[in-house]
């Protein structure tokens, strides 16, 4: 666990494909100061405008994470917020000349692997937390997110397919960079062929590829070289819940328990979050240290 604020230690560029817009997109990640955040300028439009990744700035959840402000928009930015999360990357500025991220293999691992070919700096700053004190829940329709008091960021995730290559799949894993790139990174997102053909009458999934997205029929996985992983789909939903979650702007130190949720229902539950700041409080690691002695969740750090 880290600390200190960090940013990247130089600017790195990478091109890609949109996944719905089947838009080519040129990327540069820069680095970026203390306090910061992680924020999106559009470099194709007039006076290149500015968002930040923010969980009040989105607008979209149906297909993806979309962020926008003013009539612009940034979609599909879960991986790369989610490789910054897992890196534990705090600042960031990314430069993109057209409104949806590349879709790279379908999985976080192409963007983690350009964060740290950059290298990574930390800054003079203390990273803020948000410390879980008691839990917050949201159900609804068989589905559920919770967060509980914990000494570490650990996600806990369930997903239930009526498909006979995913029925129920369970995954667990304690957030940390090391965890990051061996358990979760390379898991891609997952469709189904019939969704596929649905999207395509729709103008939509222009961009979806055997190369950027793990398909399957009714029986089989159509991609050659197959899983990346036995339970990769529940992997990729522990995925974007990391890239979900990092729009709450800092680090968790609590358990999140996840029952069959996607983007819409992360999104709902960051916003019941803020509405419950009785159960958590922001700390950095000396506020932390002060609060071992009298509270047993701390004592781990």
């Amino acid at each position: 666990m880290y600390f200190q604020q960090r940013t990247v230690a130089k600017s790195v560029k990478c091109s890609g494909i949109g996944v719905h817009s089947g838009k080519k997109v040129n990327l540069t990640i820069k680095p970026a100061p203390p306090n910061h955040g992680i924020k999106f300028i559009r470099t194709d439009l007039l006076n290149c405008p500015v968002i930040s990744a923010n969980f009040n700035m989105v607008v979209d959840t149906s297909l993806a994470t979309v962020i926008g402000y003013e009539g612009f928009i940034v979609s599909t930015i879960e991986h790369l917020m989610a490789s910054f999360s897992g890196l534990s990357i705090d600042n960031a500025l990314v430069e993109v000349d057209n409104y949806e991220m590349p879709i790279m293999d379908g999985s976080a691992g192409p963007f983690t692997s350009l964060i740290k070919s950059a290298g990574i700096k930390e800054l003079d700053t203390p990273r803020y937390f948000f410390v879980i004190r008691e839990p917050i829940e949201l159900k609804k329709d068989g589905k559920m997110v919770g967060v509980y008091p914990h000494s570490t960021y650990k996600i806990t995730c369930t997903i239930e397919y009526n498909h006979p290559l995913i029925n129920t799949q369970s995954f667990s894993v304690d957030v940390s960079d090391h965890a990051w790139e061996r358990e979760i990174a390379r898991a891609r997102t997952f469709g189904f062929l019939h969704e596929y053909e649905y999207l395509k009458r729709y103008g939509l999934a222009r961009g979806v590829t055997l190369e950027n997205v793990i398909a399957i029929d009714s029986k089989n996985i159509l991609n050659k070289g197959g899983l990346r992983y036995q339970d990769e789909f529940v992997r990729h939903k522990i995925l974007d819940c990391i890239g979900d979650f990092s729009l709450l702007g800092m680090p968790i130190l609590g358990h999140v328990i996840l029952n069959k949720s996607g983007h819409a229902f992360n999104h709902s539950f960051l916003k019941k979050f803020f509405t419950e700041k009785d159960s958590w409080e922001t700390c950095t690691i000396n506020d932390i240290r002060r609060l071992r002695s009298d509270d047993t969740v701390m004592e781990d750090l």
